[in-house]
């Protein structure tokens, strides 16, 4: 498995990790926990060393199912976690209210480590920006955590540039989560270039544009009534026939590569910068499988230039996120 260093840090993972919220969360009913610890195991056993989790996923479920599939595994890979969301005391609208105060970011981290069954948090995002607390605060809590042994690294998530020229001021971000993939490509303005600056790395999520750039979603398609995609702009059925475009561009690739559309899309992410790592998520061994084998694909600077070329000639439809939870991102 190749590895990639997450910017001028000494954190080193595998150069795809494994997203695990879709096993509990956001993509139907939760997947079988008893399955879903047996995929995390399978992608230890291919060289996956990067988890991602978050405690409102489920919440709290995910950290649990990762705590527990990754115990046999200390000090040989990573988990990221997250904290700033507010679960509902219901579980329902978990997206409802930020809570980054410092106090609120102390009691998460106990409580992740917990559920995580660790001593030290390998790296700690800042799950949204929160308006109400400045960064620099949110920055000194999780200061005090890696003083204080608990955490080892920095992140944020979807955080706009200015913010995290803030933050990395007073406590050093090792990386900024956020989306990014052949159809969301907004980081490549500001952001890529304020990280490449700072010497941070990026972990884009939903790379595979949350299962649609794999090529197997239509217009047709349908979602259980718990898929968080019914309520995405960018997924409905008209949205999702007229992206078709960007699909048939990904396959031509493919197909002349061998290589499935999922493997382009993973490739091109790859070959942006060396220190970007894609965290695709699955519930399935054989995607698992397929998503890895994106590093064996290799994009020459004309494929990439052929890909860019044409794909600046395709205008996405449909916005990524629901306007509420657009609104929380870019800060």
């Amino acid at each position: 498995m190749q590895k990639r260093k997450l910017g001028n840090s000494n954190l080193e993972v595998s150069a795809i990790g494994l997203g695990c919220m879709g096993m509990s969360f956001g993509y139907g009913p939760p997947a079988d926990k008893q399955e879903m610890i047996s995929l995390i195991r399978s992608a230890v056993d291919l060289g996956v060393t990067f988890f991602d989790t978050a405690e409102v996923y489920g919440p709290f479920t995910n950290e649990e199912l990762v705590g527990e599939a990754l115990a046999p595994f200390r000090g040989q890979v990573a988990i990221a976690t997250k904290f700033g969301f507010k679960p509902a005391a219901d579980g329902e609208d978990r997206w409802s209210e930020l809570d980054s105060r410092p106090e609120h970011i102390k009691e998460v981290a106990e409580a992740s480590l917990k559920r995580l069954r660790v001593e030290t948090i390998d790296l700690f995002y800042q799950h949204r920006v929160d308006p109400t607390v400045p960064i620099e605060d949110v920055a000194g809590a999780v200061k005090d955590l890696i003083q204080e042994g608990k955490v080892k690294h920095f992140g944020l998530s979807e955080a706009g540039v200015q913010t995290i020229r803030r933050a990395h001021a007073v406590q050093p971000v090792t990386a900024l989560q956020s989306e990014y993939s052949l159809w969301t490509r907004t980081p490549e303005k500001e952001i890529i270039p304020a990280l490449e600056e700072l010497g941070i790395g990026f972990v884009p999520f939903s790379p595979l544009g949350k299962g649609f750039l794999t090529g197997k979603i239509d217009e047709s398609t349908t979602f259980d009534s718990s898929d968080f995609r019914n309520v995405v702009p960018r997924f409905t059925p008209e949205a999702r026939k007229a992206n078709q475009v960007l699909i048939a561009l990904i396959g031509k690739v493919a197909e002349r590569k061998k290589a499935t559309p999922a493997q382009i899309a993973l490739a091109w992410l790859l070959a942006q910068k060396p220190w970007i790592v894609p965290i695709p998520g699955t519930t399935k061994l054989h995607r698992l499988q397929e998503n890895i084998g994106a590093l064996s694909v290799e994009l020459t600077p004309d494929d990439l230039r052929e890909i860019d070329d044409a794909a600046s000639k395709i205008t996405v439809q449909g916005a990524r996120y629901p306007e509420k939870l657009e609104q929380m991102t870019g800060r």
